[in-house]
């Protein structure tokens, strides 16, 4: 069940099969070359149980996943993880990260945000023609 929130949670995987997208919206996900793995890699260099996302809350409300290298038993993969090019065993992720599980067999986690309150109705053709910066020009 998703919960309601302004955030949308998204990881990107690249690895032989091409290029993947997975909501995230569960509290718990298993990455790995396993077939029961909730999200699947397909490459012979990382291991059956790769790695773990965990939905964590935030003192504020707000939710963020973590990623842990190995299951959640403790059991470490074979080559670890590299999270924005540091070897890594955890790591809470924030946008833009880069996971990388073994040659050719990466991620990027993505947090899109969402305005839940618009000020008012949308319109097509309301938009800025002048820089803030032009207006000191107007008024010589």
């Amino acid at each position: 069940m998703a919960t309601q929130s302004n955030q949308n949670h998204l990881l990107i995987i690249e690895d032989e099969k091409g290029r993947r997208e997975f909501p995230l919206e569960e509290a718990v996900y298993s990455i790995g070359r396993d077939p029961s793995s909730d999200i699947r890699l397909f490459s012979q260099f990382v291991s059956r149980h790769h790695a773990t996302l965990v939905r964590r809350q935030r003192e504020d409300g707000g939710q963020y996943y973590q990623i842990v290298d190995g299951n959640l038993k403790g059991k470490p993969s074979a080559n670890g993880l590299l999270i924005n090019g540091r070897k890594l065993q955890a790591h809470d992720l924030e946008n833009e990260d880069e996971i990388v599980f073994g040659p050719q067999v990466s991620a990027k986690y993505y947090l899109l945000r969402q305005n839940t309150n618009p000020t008012g109705p949308l319109d097509e053709f309301d938009i800025t023609l002048i820089s803030p910066g032009m207006i000191d020009e107007f008024e010589d």
